[in-house]
């Protein structure tokens, strides 16, 4: 079931960065690839994907030498791992232009290879002088992107293999598509109100305390110049939609939700709710089963507020998450 309100972004409206081996590209030193299936053929007809291969764009054959980060964790050097050459400078340089060029193309999320010398988010190993590594490494560009792009949804492939944080960075680059939308269109503050009441819901299942701030920040907008409002709001924002949407967290908007029914019901309906909530809540079937019965109730009953919340259908039903336990 997908409700007409707040329908989801077309076919390819989305533009997405990710590490080019990540599609199948044969750019890898060894002339291979890492191609992930979920990526490319669900989440790929829906996004138009901005493909990058650092060691390839700063003019590097596949296949090539393999390289390693050398020094600190801190500020590490890219070396070949037999020959030592150093292409540190080459790629620090092509970065700062990448990373401009990037900025151009509005980008809604990222996604890294893990563990990659210039892709890798988290976890890179980092050899010292003595050979011994240290895995508190981030790659060389991909640094430099979180470090432009701090509010940008990112992820790396192997992190996007857990069903959970798979679907926290779905919901986060459709929150951000939605809030690029907002800010497209000038940002005042009555756009800035109907985004955060048709999000609360969403909020709230990543966040009660992010909720609250963002409620109080919203309640007291006029206090803030417009540009520090929507900085403010969306750093919080995108803070709190990084916390991940716990059985416990969605159990208790779910009984939120149900509330809006007490008095429209009939009892073997509010039972069958009851149950059905009680049933994730144990987590004996997918949260995407009282959902959709809410979603009956929504229509049936024509309820405006939460048809307007994304909570209910926060991305594309062809994407299949919310079916994990």
């Amino acid at each position: 079931m997908i409700l007409t309100l707040n329908t989801q972004p077309a076919k390819k409206e989305m533009r997405l960065g990710i590490s080019s081996c990540l599609l199948g590209e044969k750019v890898r030193y060894d002339g291979g690839h890492k191609l992930d299936h979920y990526l490319k053929n669900t989440l790929g007809p829906f996004v138009q994907w901005v493909p990058v291969c650092p060691e390839v764009e700063i003019g590097l054959t596949v296949p090539r030498e393999a390289m390693r980060l050398v020094g600190t964790p801190e500020s590490p050097r890219l070396l070949t791992n037999r020959a030592g050459v150093d292409y540190t400078d080459i790629m620090v340089r092509w970065t700062k232009k990448k990373v401009q060029e990037l900025g151009q193309k509005k980008l809604c999320g990222f996604v890294f290879k893990s563990r990659s010398p210039s892709s890798g988010m988290k976890g890179v190993k980092v050899y010292n002088l003595s050979g011994i590594p240290s895995t508190r490494g981030v790659g060389i560009f991909a640094k430099a992107v979180m470090d432009k792009f701090p509010f940008l949804p990112m992820e790396d492939d192997s992190r996007l293999q857990n069903p959970q944080l798979r679907e926290n960075f779905v919901e986060r680059i459709f929150v951000y598509k939605r809030w690029k939308e907002f800010d497209q269109r000038g940002g005042c503050l009555k756009d800035l109100v109907t985004f955060h009441t048709n999000h609360k819901l969403q909020i709230l299942s990543h966040s009660p305390r992010h909720y609250t701030a963002l409620g109080n920040l919203v309640a007291n907008a006029k206090k803030y110049q417009p540009e520090d409002l929507q900085a403010h709001y969306l750093k919080t924002l995108m803070e709190g939609l990084r916390l991940l949407a716990t059985c416990k967290k969605n159990t208790n908007v779910l009984i939120h939700i149900a509330g809006y029914f007490k008095k429209l019901l009939s009892v073997d309906e509010k039972k069958e709710l009851t149950e059905v909530i009680q049933n994730y809540h144990q987590e004996l079937i997918p949260l995407i089963i009282p959902i959709v019965l809410i979603m009956h109730y929504v229509r049936k009953y024509d309820q405006p507020y939460l048809k307007s919340q994304y909570y209910l259908h926060p991305h594309l039903v062809e994407l299949m998450l919310r079916n994990h336990v």
